[in-house]
């Protein structure tokens, strides 16, 4: 549009050059209080960014410490738990192994326990016989022991009555010489 109006030289136009130069003197005003603006936003732009840009800094070098910190400890962690799988192991294998041989002992007992019983029960009804014979030999002993003091009370008594038989049988040929 300012092509026509510069091609056609009318009043319109100079007025429009008197505007134009106007604004152009505005123009150059306004530039340096823009530029000036300008520059002032720039810089506190500037002024703003290299604090966003230190806070960045300050942030990511927190970070990176925080992260120095956690992989430590992660570290730390990763050690305690091998430690802590190694003392679980050996007591595991060592646990199992004395299962085992607590199993093994216990399919051996089980046969024995039976020979055990068997044996308590043999035990039991050869003790009963065996004080059943004894009850019978003292009361055979008892019985031996009267019958051996009736037949020496016996045997006494008979060979008292001999001894006198052969007493009257001596005093007899004594009595008959005497008499005769």
């Amino acid at each position: 549009m300012k092509a026509a109006e510069t091609s056609q030289p009318t009043v319109q136009s100079r007025q429009l050059g008197t505007q134009l130069s106007g604004s152009m003197s505005f123009s150059s005003q306004m530039s340096k209080e823009d530029e000036e603006m300008s520059r002032n936003a720039l810089s506190a732009f500037r002024a703003k960014e290299e604090e966003i840009e230190k806070k960045k800094m300050e942030i990511r070098e927190r970070v990176q410490a925080q992260l120095g910190r956690v992989e430590e400890e992660t570290k730390r962690l990763a050690s305690i738990r091998e430690e802590l799988e190694g003392l679980g192991d050996p007591m595991r294998k060592e646990v199992a192994l004395v299962r085992k041989k607590v199993d093994s002992v216990n399919k051996e007992l089980k046969p024995l326990s039976l020979t055990v019983q068997k044996k308590e029960r043999e035990y039991k009804e050869a003790l009963e016989a065996f004080n059943e014979k004894n009850r019978e030999k003292v009361q055979l002993i008892t019985k031996l022991m009267e019958l051996v003091g009736e037949s020496e009370k016996m045997r006494m008594k008979k060979l008292e009555e001999l001894s006198k038989n052969i007493d009257t049988l001596t005093l007899s040929p004594r009595q008959n010489k005497g008499t005769s």
